[in-house]
């Protein structure tokens, strides 16, 4: 193999494995628009005391500000819902469509359930180095289309 040739092998597998990331991006975006819906109703059931020296007429807020925001965080977790389900049957069907079933899981197990190397030699029962091996024949065989 020329160098040439093992850059584009490389160039390739890296565009897999963005493609492949895919899905866990998804999955941390949908977490962090949760979390900040969470602070949001946490913010308003529980407001700091605001406290520089000014006195202030009430503490009493009008609740449509409040209202829309949340209700714009929400419009957005659902669409990201919406679009992890859709990233995930993408990948997953492709994943399904290769033929060697530990290649799957490897696939599986570090992109779909995000799983660290050492978990995934774990629970395939392989060393860390052979799982490596199988990650590299998994990624030579994934077909992106």
């Amino acid at each position: 193999m020329t160098e040439e040739q093992k850059k584009e092998f490389q160039e390739e597998n890296e565009k897999k494995k963005e493609y492949l990331r895919l899905y866990r991006r998804a999955v941390r975006r949908e977490k962090d628009i949760l979390e900040e819906i969470q602070r949001l109703r946490l913010d308003k059931m529980f407001p700091s005391v605001v406290n520089d020296g000014m006195p202030h007429g009430s503490s009493q807020t009008d609740l449509s500000d409040y209202i829309a925001i949340l209700d714009e965080q929400i419009e957005l977790l659902k669409e990201e819902r919406l679009e992890k389900a859709r990233c995930y049957k993408r990948i997953e069907d492709r994943i399904r469509m290769m033929s060697n079933e530990d290649e799957q899981t490897v696939l599986r197990l570090r992109y779909i359930q995000g799983l660290k190397w050492e978990d995934v030699a774990a629970e395939m029962g392989y060393s860390w180095k052979q799982i490596h091996r199988i990650h590299s024949t998994a990624l030579q065989n994934f077909k992106m289309t």
